[in-house]
């Protein structure tokens, strides 16, 4: 194992929520690329779980788990620095690594406000009691946030897109696995 990494089993519940980019600066710490605009998650938790990069060069194999001293924004990225992490060449034997974090350590979500990961997978059905498809992913078109749903049409695989807004969103029923909205499938 790496200097800082100890090694680890990963959470049941593991979410990815970002990777490490490169060592940032010669102290050890290193920038983080987070795969949320909001990285309440990174912030949440004192304790990383990682995994290698899935393409490239490896320098650790299997879950390691660091001890996070200190994350913080740093322009579009989020710089860190762990235990054990102590200098630049420490923290770039982490380049590439994937960062999970226990889904229970998120922060609660407000009233009518949904983390992508838990919107994933939920049936689509519209007013009529129509199901539209499952949800693949979400993107971020700026404006708005769209849902991506695969659907089965005579036996192929479809795509449909849906804007995730309030006047097309009835209901979003995480417990039930579904989500109400005021679509038609010929749209």
């Amino acid at each position: 194992m790496l200097p800082g990494l100890d090694a680890a089993v990963l959470p049941a519940d593991a979410i990815e929520v970002g990777r490490i980019a490169d060592a940032w600066g010669i102290k050890g710490w290193f920038k983080v690329l987070p795969y949320s605009a909001d990285p309440e998650a990174l912030f949440s938790s004192k304790h990383w779980f990682i995994l290698p990069s899935e393409k490239g060069a490896k320098t650790f194999s299997g879950v390691g788990q660091i001890s996070i001293k200190e994350a913080k924004t740093h322009s579009d990225t989020v710089v860190a620095c762990a235990s054990g992490v102590d200098d630049r060449n420490s923290a770039e034997a982490l380049r590439g690594a994937r960062i999970f974090v226990s889904r229970t350590l998120f922060p609660s979500a407000e009233k009518d406000e949904y983390y992508w990961v838990d919107l994933i997978g939920l049936n689509v059905v519209n007013r009529e009691g129509v199901a539209l498809g499952v949800v693949r992913e979400l993107l971020s078109t700026g404006a708005q946030t769209v849902l991506l749903l695969d659907y089965d049409h005579e036996g192929k695989l479809l795509e449909r897109m849906i804007p995730f807004v309030a006047v097309y969103v009835d209901e979003v029923d995480l417990a039930g696995r579904r989500i109400l909205v005021d679509w038609q499938a010929d749209y």
